[in-house]
């Protein structure tokens, strides 16, 4: 049966050069929706779950038709506050060939940065739900928004949710208020039954791990996760892409899971080239694992679920992957490529 999920985060517009053109190369930009945990939301509902969007936009036309684009892929934007002040935008210059994507934030100050984590009643705004997913970015935007992250979590815990957590650390983000990452994510991970999450969002926590050091990718990894495991009880899975790039076009993207009884679970590499935007490729993958996990599939079969979804996000502009499950497990099968008609 399909699950019930709420996605709690920020709705952001996204300005981006045309083409391959470093920003304002041409007086044009491109406007696209998304946000981390938009991104898992339009996914999710695509793949036939029931989800909710939390949060709060402003109140102008930005905010309204950042809402619209949401419902327009089937998510419930009931619980998305309006107030007063301006949305949270980035600018994206996309790479090409050996110059890689740029991003610019601009999101201070915004809507969703400055709602009182008062405002948001989450035994109500969770009422029904199964899941709450949420990221590192929230906690990033200040101490307002990581104070509303810990409550929705500690609510989530409270009501008998399943809590989903993507580490996502932006330096930048949280460099702008001098915030304590390792103190304020370590309740988000300490209540998530799933994190999306490498030794890098690991070490961000729990300090780094020196005698992993030079150790393949997977070994490091199952390191990182046998940490988290014995320091948050609740964690039962951790889960992340890995990716090799030769240019910007071209990547070999594989995924890994870690388990709490001691399974490593991975998807070997497969090549992408010609890739249009890699911009959510993330979201996708947490995405499609959740929908593996949330409809009873084991881990093996929900984590190339999620790889085989991340890696067609690639092929759709845009921050929202709109595959659906039926192309998705096209490309877990191996169909081949012909038009279909």
């Amino acid at each position: 049966m399909p699950s019930r999920i709420a996605c709690f985060g920020e709705l952001l517009l996204r300005l981006t050069a045309p083409g391959r053109e470093l920003l304002l190369q041409s007086p044009a930009l491109q406007v696209h929706v998304g946000g981390a945990e938009a991104n898992v939301a339009v996914s999710l509902a695509r793949f036939g779950h029931e989800v909710a969007m939390l949060g709060t936009v402003a109140d102008n036309a930005l905010g309204e038709a950042a809402l619209g684009e949401l419902r327009r892929h089937g998510v419930d934007t009931r619980g998305v506050r309006r107030a007063e002040g301006r949305m949270g935008l980035y600018f994206l210059a996309p790479g090409a060939g050996h110059r890689p994507s740029e991003v610019l934030y601009d999101r201070a100050a915004s809507a969703f940065a400055l709602a009182p984590p008062g405002h948001y009643d989450w035994p109500a705004l969770l009422r029904g739900a199964d899941w709450l997913h949420l990221s590192g970015v929230t906690p990033a935007l200040g101490a307002g928004p990581a104070r509303t992250a810990a409550d929705a979590v500690e609510a989530a815990v409270a009501l008998g949710l399943r809590v989903s957590f993507d580490g996502n650390f932006r330096p930048t983000l949280w460099a702008a208020w001098d915030g304590e990452p390792a103190r304020i994510l370590r309740p988000l991970l300490a209540a998530a039954e799933i994190a999306f999450a490498d030794h890098r969002d690991v070490d961000v926590v729990l300090g780094a791990d020196a005698d992993a050091d030079g150790l393949p990718h997977a070994q490091r990894f199952a390191r990182a996760a046998s940490r988290a495991f014995e320091a948050f009880p609740r964690l039962q899975r951790i889960a992340c892409t890995t990716r090799a790039q030769s240019s910007v076009e071209h990547h070999a993207l594989g995924a890994l899971m870690a388990t709490r009884a001691g399974a490593l679970h991975q998807v070997e590499p497969r090549e992408l080239a010609g890739i249009v935007d890699r911009i959510g490729a993330g979201d996708a993958f947490a995405a499609g694992v959740l929908h593996g996990l949330a409809s009873g599939w084991d881990e093996p079969d929900s984590l190339r679920f999620g790889h085989a979804a991340g890696c067609l996000k690639h092929a759709v502009p845009g921050d929202f992957n709109l595959c659906g499950q039926d192309a998705v497990l096209a490309l877990v099968r191996g169909e081949r490529l012909d038009v279909k008609r």
